[in-house]
């Protein structure tokens, strides 16, 4: 499957080896990650240089053709909650990590839609097996079966 990670990047990089967990598991398991650049410590150098409406288009074109959308939310962030809005105003499965102990947006945690899969962690293993659990009911063509 083609999954668009998201996560913060201006907005700070305190979960950054997180990022880089979860982008790992989701290669491993013969993901196609097209964002993956942004679990990288170089992503503000790689970022620079794509201006404002390159990113926006470029963002929105791998949105469209993921199958479903995997979310680091711990650290609040523009962009990610646009871009998770936007997911699942297509109709595709997001699946929204984050620590336990943290304050999310209500927006987010109080969202029914059916596609959203809010999963709080207190580990990066129990992240992950969360992950392998939303991964395990996407199938290729974006549906979770319930």
């Amino acid at each position: 499957m083609q999954i668009y990670f998201s996560c913060s990047i201006t907005g700070g990089r305190n979960e950054e080896s997180t990022y880089q967990k979860i982008v790992q598991a989701l290669e491993a398991g013969g993901h196609i990650v097209p964002t993956a650049h942004l679990s990288t410590p170089q992503v503000m150098e790689l970022e620079q240089v794509v201006d404002p409406v390159q990113t926006y288009e470029r963002d929105m074109h791998w949105l469209q053709e993921a199958d479903a959308v995997v979310a680091e939310v711990s650290t609040p962030s523009h962009g990610v909650g646009y871009e998770i809005a936007t997911a699942l105003q297509m109709r595709k499965p997001v699946f929204c990590c984050y620590h336990r102990q943290r304050r999310i947006s209500k927006i987010i945690t109080g969202n029914t839609s059916p596609t959203l899969v809010l999963a709080p962690y207190s580990s990066d293993e129990e992240m992950l097996d969360q992950l392998h659990a939303f991964l395990a009911k996407v199938n290729g063509s974006g549906h979770i079966f319930c």
